[in-house]
């Protein structure tokens, strides 16, 4: 190697994953196109914040903390120190899953993390010491976990998602067959409401099969879900609520529900961990450990933040959430509602185009008869001012060639109006201007 330059082939091999590339060529192509309509983005709709108000969020916490007891040096150092590592708000946000969810864990069973993301890197560093060791997804899955995993060199075992969701039959395969490869499951991991990104929940039914299913297997269920409270109509109960045997480690955000720019998340491990000398404690602790070797502490304003929020809300999330949780539903409703009038029964039959319905979420696929990559996009985004994502990107071992994401959560409906408009006018020529010597590629579901 030369003084002056690194080989790239000498970094770690995540750095070359296509995913993160793609990903890369999604945000450049939103730069590029300022006046695009962009159904690409999954984050929370702007008109919801209020700069203002999170100057009294932290206020409140502070009260709280004084009316607690905590010494104005006690409260100096909430903010301006490091914190402990395991989090400051783990007791509001114990009492906010309780009301919320259902799901009744003690305070020390929690840790606050920079956000979910670091969740799932802390959750799975724990847990897989082997090479061995696999991590079920599904397919097509959440490009954060497939990323962790892939930084920590974690081998993914894909199972594909039906119209439906997984399907416990398809898992126990999964597992099966992982086990006589000499490999060993060690979890899978589920988005059961909403999920990133094909929109689609899990009915109660199933949930109860994938807890059975793991207690038989011995796996455990990670479970990513942070659409809820943000979904209208009454939510299925989540994973961890059902959880009867220590299954789930359940992983959270308030990123989709509150405050975004905190970055604040958290995991909910209450599995017990056995010492070799017998002694035991809570898998919780041992993720702790981690976090004190990657970020020492979770931002104690975006705690305070936060805090002030559970605080005023009284840990009740989903009754600060009905305005918002309308919003997306309308917006849902809206795209689907565009997609059925612009393109009639007999035309998407004919052009080979359907979607899915999704109840709730941020997410919908849809199906295309084409291929639509990183090209396909350019062209939609430079000449129809359409912007998409590719369902490529969300496929660990290839899928999805011909189906294409949309996000709903960050438009008004006016620009989803125009955006479909946009994106049928791109559908129809692009289907047009195949040649005809070609056969017909049959689209893949999504």
């Amino acid at each position: 190697m030369a003084a002056d330059h690194l080989l790239k082939e000498e970094l770690h091999a995540s750095i070359s994953d296509p995913a993160l590339d793609t990903m890369n060529f999604l945000n450049g192509i939103t730069h590029r196109y300022p006046e695009a309509i962009s159904f690409a983005p999954g984050r929370p709709y702007d008109g919801f914040f209020d700069v203002e108000e999170i100057f009294g969020h932290i206020r409140r916490y502070l009260d709280h903390l004084a009316e607690n007891g905590h010494s104005p040096g006690e409260i100096r150092d909430a903010v301006f120190q490091y914190g402990p590592t395991h989090g400051q708000i783990r007791e509001l946000i114990a009492d906010s899953l309780l009301k919320d969810e259902n799901i009744d864990v003690p305070p020390e069973a929690i840790v606050v993390t920079v956000g979910c993301q670091e969740a799932m890197l802390l959750t799975l560093r724990a847990l897989f010491a082997s090479r061995d060791d696999v991590l079920l997804v599904a397919s097509p899955c959440y490009v954060g976990i497939t990323g962790a995993a892939r930084l920590l060199d974690i081998e993914l075992t894909p199972v594909e998602e039906r119209a439906d969701g997984l399907r416990c039959a398809d898992v126990q395969a999964a597992i099966r067959a992982e086990r006589a490869r000499g490999r060993r499951p060690r979890a899978l991991y589920v988005v059961p409401d909403h999920s990133n990104p094909s929109g689609v929940t899990l009915s109660l039914e199933a949930r109860g099969e994938l807890l059975e299913l793991a207690a038989r297997e011995d796996v455990l269920l990670l479970e990513d879900s942070p659409y809820r409270m943000v979904s209208p109509g009454r939510q299925v109960p989540t994973l961890k609520s059902l959880d009867r045997d220590r299954r789930v480690v359940h992983l959270g955000s308030y990123s989709k529900t509150l405050f975004p720019g905190a970055r604040v998340g958290f995991a909910v491990a209450d599995q017990v961990v056995v010492d070799r000398d017998g002694s035991t404690g809570l898998l919780v602790d041992e993720i702790t450990k981690i976090k004190s070797m990657v970020t020492v502490n979770t931002s104690a304003l975006g705690q305070a933040a936060v805090g002030g929020m559970l605080l005023a809300a009284d840990g009740r999330t989903a009754d600060i959430n009905v305005e918002t949780s309308r919003y997306y539903g309308d917006a849902m409703q809206a795209i689907l509602r565009e997609l059925d009038e612009t393109f009639p029964e007999d035309e998407r039959t004919a052009l080979g185009v359907r979607w899915n319905r999704p109840t709730g979420g941020f997410f919908l696929t849809m199906d295309v008869p084409f291929r639509v990559d990183n090209s396909a996009l350019e062209r939609s985004a430079e000449d129809y001012g359409v912007i998409w994502t590719p369902m490529s990107y969300f496929y660990p071992q290839g899928g999805g060639a011909n189906c294409i994401r949309l996000s709903i959560s960050y438009l008004s409906q006016s620009e989803i109006t125009d955006g479909v408009k946009r994106l049928a006018r791109f559908i129809r020529d692009e289907t047009a201007a195949r040649v005809p010597s070609q056969p017909t590629r049959k689209p893949t579901s999504c």
